[in-house]
């Protein structure tokens, strides 16, 4: 392997490595979307306050739902091994 290939993936597992540190866990996010939709179901919030704690919902239900087909895919692939 020449070393410019090895210098790129290098390059390539470090921004990975740095973005799984970013990202937080599916449990981690599915904690914080319970706590959302527990405050919005028991709090008698102001209108605005509440639509952005729905807002707040919806982006974690989608990161929720990208980490799971993130697993799933991982998966298809260890099972295709």
């Amino acid at each position: 392997m020449s070393e410019k290939e090895e210098e790129r993936k290098t390059t390539t597992r470090k921004k990975t490595e740095k973005k799984a540190e970013k990202r937080r866990t599916i449990e981690e996010l599915f904690w914080e979307l319970d706590t959302v939709t527990s405050e919005l179901e028991a709090e008698e919030l102001p209108l605005e306050e509440a639509f952005l704690k729905y807002r707040k919902g919806m982006e974690l239900l989608k990161e929720c739902n990208a980490a799971v087909d993130m697993v799933e895919k991982e998966l298809r692939i260890l099972e295709e091994a």
